[in-house]
């Protein structure tokens, strides 16, 4: 097994950075319907593994994770122009949340172009101060996508709206609906290729709602619970790494910030990894091994379980790193 190798950086970067335009509105499947998936339809969903993820802000990033708290809901649902397509609901549960889902993803085009506009219209008085965004929001998702869009009406009413800063993470537990809007991020997950689609594509892209709906599952429930904090690592012995740890077991992500000047050197992982240099330029050093690599932004590289490696830099780098819990 290689100390570290490097990897084709023209593919294997793009890979592994998610620049997040345009991506659906998703969610991917867990264990057992990733099974039943497989085994109804292998070309289609070619894994039978679940697929939860994480997302590491590199640049500004917007996106839509999870639903509104339950209990913030009803006042959203009894916005005027969704009274002729919505019951009344006084409260809110997570059954009735996802009848709502259903029922906005099943409307015709033309009746999410009205909805969007009537919705569009409303003052800011009466969304109150919490949502007073959504009119706005509207309008740039009808640019983006298209006004006629079920999605426009799922993730600007329903779901979290947040916007991270770099170095700010999410997860994204298997079966969470999500949608990535704008900015560039490092996105890692469970080994899976299966996912279910249903707005901000083509309708001619979408999954079955049906399918879509029942396998939501409800979590997070507030932007709160979906951000991933940073912790400090004991892998860095410099004290220069942090570590994002999701609470599945798949994989792991440090993260190097070197400025002008600094060092860092990672102990041994004991699981393989991948690492990526996001920015700037500097040095890996393989210790043990008494070969010194260049790093340059692009730069990917496969480290072997018992690397031991120590980076350097004159202007300052960023570094990710994944790795496999074995």
């Amino acid at each position: 097994m290689p100390g570290a190798s490097p990897l084709d950086d023209s593919e294997t970067y793009s890979e592994i950075l998610s620049f997040a335009k345009a991506l659906p509105l998703q969610l991917h499947p867990d264990k057992k319907l990733a099974e039943q998936l497989h085994a109804q339809d292998p070309i289609k969903f070619g894994d039978t593994n679940h697929k939860p993820e994480i997302a590491v802000a590199l640049t500004r990033f917007e996106l839509f994770v999870g639903f509104k708290p339950i209990g913030e809901l009803a006042d959203i649902l009894s916005l005027g122009p969704l009274q002729a397509i919505l019951a009344p609901h006084d409260n809110v549960n997570e059954a009735i949340l996802r009848e709502v889902c259903r029922t906005l993803l099943q409307l015709s085009s033309n009746t999410v172009s009205d909805v969007v506009k009537n919705l569009k219209a409303i003052p800011q008085s009466e969304l109150g101060e919490r949502y007073q965004y959504i009119p706005n929001l509207l309008e740039r998702l009808s640019e983006q996508y298209s006004d006629s869009d079920n999605g426009l009406l799922v993730a600007s009413l329903l779901m979290n709206f947040m916007t991270l800063e770099p170095g700010q993470a999410v997860c994204v537990p298997a079966d969470s609906i999500h949608a990535w809007l704008s900015g560039d991020i490092l996105e890692c997950m469970a080994r899976s290729d299966n996912v279910l689609n249903t707005g901000f594509c083509p309708r001619a892209s979408r999954d079955n709602i049906d399918l879509f709906t029942s396998a939501l599952t409800f979590k997070p429930h507030d932007q709160e619970t979906a951000l991933l904090p940073a912790r400090p690592s004991l892998m860095g012995i410099n004290e220069k790494t942090v570590k994002y740890t999701p609470p599945f077991s798949e994989f792991n992500v440090l993260a190097t910030n070197l400025a002008a000047t600094e060092s860092e050197t990672h102990t041994d992982l004991q699981a393989p990894s991948i690492l990526v240099v996001t920015e700037g330029s500097g040095t890996m050093k393989i210790l043990g091994d008494g070969k010194t690599l260049n790093l340059g932004e692009g730069s990917v590289f496969f480290a072997g379980p018992d690397a031991k490696l120590q980076f350097a830099t004159d202007n300052g780098i960023v570094i990710y790193r994944a790795y496999a819990t074995l």
